[in-house]
Order: C-alpha cells, then sequence, then structure tokens
C-alpha cells in the first residue's frame, strides 16, 4: 500500500501536538516553528492539541506553561487547544469500530514477558511483539482475564499479505516502506490501564480533525507505518508525513526536558523577546542568516520544504551551540 503526499491545490491542515510532560525545549520549538511555517505560508489551517491522554506524562502547571510559550514565540493558532485527556468518549467509541474489524484481541503478557520474548529492533531499539496472545482460545483468555486486565492489541498482516508492507513519501526524508509484521509486530490500541495508544488517539484524533500534514521530529518516522495501517482501518485519509532533523546534547543524544538549560524557561530568563532564538532555529534550515534576529511570521514567506531537505542532509544540529 503506497501512500503518495497531497496535491498542491489541497487546502493544508496541520497541527502541533505536544505533551505537557515539562517545559518546551528547543528541539519542541524546532520541531513546532516548521510546522507552524509550513502551514503559514501554504496559507493553510493551523491546530494546536494537547496530548495529555496519559496521566504519567501529562501536568496542568506545564499545560498552562506551554501555552504562554507558544504565545510568547509568536506562533498563532485556528483551531484548539483540543485535550486529549476530554476525547475519551470519542476514542471509546473509533476503538468499538476498529473491534468490527476482528483484528483487535486481548494481550496479557507483561513488560517483563515481552522484553524477554522478543530482541529490539535494530533501527530505533523498541520490541518486536512475537505474537503471543494472538491465537488465545476463548477459554484461555476467561482465565487470564480473571487474573488481569488485558491490553488490546491489533494484529497486522503477514509482511505477504495486502497492507502487509506500508510504503509512503515523506517531505523530508523521500519514498519509504516499513514491513508491519517484521518491523513492529501486533501493536498496542489500548494499554492494560486502560490509557488509549500514542498510535491509536493521534490517528483518531487527526482523522475526525481533518489533518492532512504531519510534521514533527525524526524520532517519530518509525510511527508512520502503523499510523497509515490504523487510517485505512477506520477509514480515513492518511495525510502527508514530514519529519524533521533533531536537535542533540552535545553528546549527540536527542533533547529531553531534562536539559534545563534548553527549556523556555532558562531561555526566556535570559532573552527577553523570542527573536535570537527563531532567527538561530531558522538559520538551520536555510531561512536566514546565523545572527540574524527574525519574528516567526518574518519567515513564512522564506519557508520551504527544499531547504529542510537539504538541513536534514546534513544531519542533527547541537543545540549546545546556541548561547
Amino acid at each position: 500500500m503506497e501512500r503518495l503526499p497531497q496535491t498542491s491545490d489541497t487546502p493544508v491542515v496541520g497541527r502541533f501536538a505536544p505533551t505537557p510532560s515539562g517545559r518546551m525545549h528547543v528541539g519542541n520549538v524546532f520541531s513546532a516553528l516548521i510546522a507552524w511555517l509550513a502551514v503559514r505560508s501554504a496559507s493553510g489551517t493551523m491546530v494546536l492539541r494537547i496530548e495529555d491522554l496519559d496521566p504519567r506524562s501529562s501536568n496542568a502547571h506545564a499545560t498552562e506553561l506551554l501555552l504562554e510559550d507558544l504565545e510568547w514565540l509568536g506562533f498563532d493558532f485556528d483551531e484548539g487547544p483540543y485535550y486529549q485527556s476530554e476525547r475519551l468518549e470519542v476514542y471509546a467509541e473509533e476503538l468499538e469500530k476498529l473491534k468490527e474489524t476482528g483484528l483487535v484481541y486481548p494481550c496479557f503478557c507483561t513488560r517483563a514477558e515481552l522484553h524477554a520474548a522478543s530482541a529490539p529492533h535494530a533501527s530505533d531499539g523498541t520490541y518486536v511483539y512475537p505474537g503471543t496472545c494472538r491465537h488465545l482460545s476463548p477459554s484461555e483468555i476467561a482465565i487470564r482475564g480473571a487474573q488481569r486486565h488485558p491490553a488490546l492489541r491489533i494484529a497486522v498482516p503477514r509482511a505477504d499479505e495486502r497492507f502487509g508492507t506500508i510504503s509512503f513519501s515523506d517531505l523530508v526524508y523521500g519514498p519509504l516502506s516499513e514491513v508491519l509484521e517484521r518491523d513492529c509486530g501486533d501493536f498496542l490500541v489500548r494499554r492494560s490501564d486502560g490509557v488509549f495508544s500514542y498510535q491509536f488517539a493521534v490517528v483518531v484524533d487527526d482523522g475526525l480533525m481533518g489533518i492532512n500534514q504531519v510534521v514533527r521530529g525524526r524520532d517519530l518516522l518509525g510511527s508512520c507505518a502503523r499510523q497509515i495501517y490504523l487510517y485505512d482501518l477506520l477509514g480515513f485519509e492518511p495525510p502527508t508525513f514530514g519529519h524533521v532533523p533533531l536537535l542533540t546534547s552535545q553528546d549527540g543524544r536527542r533533547l529531553s526536558k531534562r536539559d534545563k538549560d534548553l527549556d523556555l524557561g532558562a531561555i526566556r530568563e535570559r532573552d527577553k523577546n523570542p527573536m535570537k532564538l527563531i532567527g538561530w532555529l531558522g538559520s538551520h534550515i536555510g531561512l536566514c542568516e546565523a545572527k540574524e534576529e527574525l519574528s516567526a511570521a518574518d519567515l513564512i514567506d522564506r519557508f520551504s520544504w527544499e531547504k529542510v531537505r537539504l538541513s536534514a542532509r546534513m544531519g542533527d544540529i547541537c543545540a549546545y551551540t546556541y548561547s
């Protein structure tokens, strides 16, 4: 199954969908800037969605700071903010539709059992599910269900079956393919604690919100095939994807919210307006010179995907050169 980019005359509907687990860092801002510029340069619609579905990684105070930081950066939105935590009934309804395919089944495997049963995928360190619970009998399900609440997984096709190989063209990295059975195996749509999975929730949200362009960090490139598979099963048109280079720490690791000296709190204490940061980020995708101080709006007419592609060929960016 192959998905090609949207045609040039399709109105662009994009989104920024952060998780409020802590203060945004410059890596988050970099992805947000490109997503925002891609929409604004096409006179499209920009949606803000707060992905606070998981209670372990959401924080009300962090959400308030995130909204303040987005305003400080000069990013405006046409819709939202929408909150995943307020959309649980929507996800439950869509899950029932997914169950009608006959591909959803209960999984009783613990994390330790999963790690013991499979080796991590070479490209991203995730574990490929070996299908342990896929063919449990009704009696086995009843026995195990009396002992613990199951997660729910979606069965993926074998490599030689229809939809077994997912092919798509990324706006930055070009044509890509993934074999679902080999590269991820049957994946979660709901955890054992009842929380809907990231893969499932974002597909439902993007499908129902009409998102047709998803721009995010390169670390999420491995999610595309699973999400395209779900789009088709749920009857949604998959969006065009664009994955952008990562900003890294001094030792080459991708930034995390533990890098406090590069979060927006530390930066805003030092820099009273965002133009230095925006200019520095813009310079890494060839939109301006390294020392220019510009607003996000100043970069709209300068944006092009070809410039992002050229920057991606240079690899990831060391964020610690920003000072």
